[in-house]
């Protein structure tokens, strides 16, 4: 499965669409703890999410999956009805 977008939020959420229709926002606060994906506490090291459409890379090498993301988005979540309405709450990708 491939990744069609993956888009930074606040809080350290991704908003992540799969080429199978499938999209959700997957929360990566669990992982920030670990060494590969402490430098991601910093706002803008996390906004500079890059999609390699089989996994997300950081500048820092942390990465994650498009099975990972997939599994764990959920489309329930308060941020996933605010896109559209708040495009504010993306942060800026620098790219």
């Amino acid at each position: 499965m491939m990744l069609l977008h993956v888009t930074p939020l606040d809080n350290h959420l991704l908003f992540v669409q799969t080429e199978d229709g499938k999209e959700g926002v997957f929360d990566v606060k669990p992982y920030l703890d670990t060494e590969a994906f402490s430098p991601l506490k910093n706002y803008i090291e996390f906004g500079s999410v890059q999609n390699r459409g089989y996994f997300v890379e950081w500048p820092c090498g942390a990465d994650l999956s498009a099975d990972t993301l997939a599994a764990r988005i959920q489309d329930d979540s308060p941020y996933h009805a605010q896109l559209e309405h708040q495009p504010e709450r993306m942060l800026p990708n620098p790219q």
